[in-house]
């Protein structure tokens, strides 16, 4: 027996190692171990706080925090079984070496001891790790384009404006602003609109960058469109020159009208900047006044000039002439006699043969008056009431003279007085 089973050592060894091959043949021809080429697989970070933990913050270098290729090698059957999803990449923060790159391990969610082989077409994740630092920025909002024809650009502002920025402080420390855009072609209102915020370095190129932490990403801009409108500058003039002194109403202003904008339902209730009284004032003035005026101080609430090279100050020049003294002489036959009681007459006995007018005004209004169409009068029933005479008696008055003068005329005249009889009539 002992003979039997040791007996053809050999052969039996022969025939061992040939069943061996047959059944990796027939497994292979059956299930063959196959290669499964797999792309753009992520790498997923793991203990990144023992980087973060000690105040630094690290970006990834190259993409390579994803492999753009890992091949399987497993069989069929097991490849079969497989989805992209099973495929595992991760690099362990634990690992990382002295030239901050971190090892990657690939692996499969399941059946992974069934798996022969994985090769990655990288094999490790490139970090760049610096100090973090923080930095707060104020938002500013630019505004492009044109708005619509007959409209101004207002008031530009942000809802907030501040943000934060927290991230590698080769990164942080390039950052110069922070902008919000926001475009106003073609529009007459109110804009109201969220803008992503950019950040930009001080060449005005904008700077992008994974691992940026910004506070807000958006801000509410508010922009406002207002209407332009053209309109006449007024004003007053206040006070008295001095005695013997008065206006020549030769009034001159550098601007008389400005462009002034608003918003449309303010715009259109307003016909003209007035300057108030109290601004011009010629007050004991002997010669022309002038005043210097910043119309902003005068604008309607809501209002602006919408003239971009005036700054909004203006010239006022008032006139002022030195009066001067015309003496007339009238006949007395030529004073016109008005008011006389009735069943009286009335003549003017003193002076009896011309009466002196003196008119007071500037040489240029004295010169245009002609002396043969003035009109003279004296209202002998206005005189009486006025010194509270009541009734009409025979006698003699002393009734003041007043002359017609042009309608609009600042002329004046001195008191005079001429002496009237007045009779019973026969």
């Amino acid at each position: 027996m002992k003979n039997r089973i040791t007996r053809n050592w050999g052969l039996k060894i022969v025939s061992f190692l040939f069943a061996a091959m047959l059944w990796i043949i027939v497994t292979n021809i059956n299930d063959p171990v196959t290669p499964w080429p797999v792309s753009d697989v992520p790498v997923r970070l793991r203990n990144t706080e023992l980087i973060t933990g000690r105040g630094q913050v690290y970006e990834v270098l190259e993409d390579t925090d994803v492999i753009d290729s890992v091949t399987i090698y497993a069989p069929r059957s097991v490849i079969d079984s497989l989805s992209e999803s099973n495929v595992v990449a991760v690099a362990d923060i634990k690992d990382l070496t002295s030239l901050d790159t971190v090892p990657i391990k690939l692996s499969t969610s399941k059946y992974n001891d069934k798996v022969e082989n994985i090769k990655g077409s990288i094999d490790s994740v490139k970090l760049n790790i610096e100090d973090k630092q923080t930095r707060s920025f104020p938002i500013r909002a630019k505004v492009t384009g044109e708005v619509g024809e007959g409209y101004l650009l207002g008031d530009v502002s942000t809802e907030q404006n501040l943000i934060r920025i927290s991230g590698p402080e080769s990164v942080v420390s390039r950052i110069v602003k922070a902008q919000a855009e926001v475009t106003v072609s073609g529009f007459t209102g109110l804009i109201s609109t969220d803008a992503d915020i950019r950040l930009y370095d001080e060449k005005d190129v904008e700077i992008r960058s994974a691992s940026l932490e910004k506070s807000i990403t958006k801000v509410r801009v508010n922009v406002d469109i207002l209407e332009r409108k053209t309109v006449p500058i007024t004003y007053q003039v206040n006070g008295v020159p001095a005695e013997g002194y008065r206006l020549t109403g030769e009034n001159t202003s550098t601007r008389s009208s400005v462009e002034i904008a608003g918003k449309s339902r303010i715009i259109k209730n307003i016909n003209a900047i007035e300057i108030p009284e109290g601004v011009i004032d010629v007050t004991g003035a002997r010669e022309d006044v002038t005043v210097l005026v910043d119309l902003k101080e005068h604008l309607p609430d809501g209002t602006i000039i919408a003239e971009e090279d005036f700054m909004g100050k203006i010239n006022v020049t008032v006139s002022v002439g030195q009066e001067a003294n015309r003496i007339f002489t009238i006949p007395t036959g030529n004073i016109r006699i008005a008011g006389i009681p009735a069943a009286f007459e009335a003549e003017i006995t003193d002076p009896e043969d011309t009466c002196t007018i003196t008119l007071i005004g500037l040489p240029a209004e004295l010169e245009g008056i002609n002396v043969n169409t003035l009109e003279v009068t004296v209202d002998v029933a206005a005189s009486l009431e006025e010194q509270g005479i009541e009734g009409a008696d025979s006698g003699y008055y002393r009734i003041p003279v007043s002359v017609s003068l042009p309608e609009g005329s600042a002329v004046t005249w001195e008191d005079t007085e001429v002496q009237v009889h007045i009779t019973e009539a026969e």
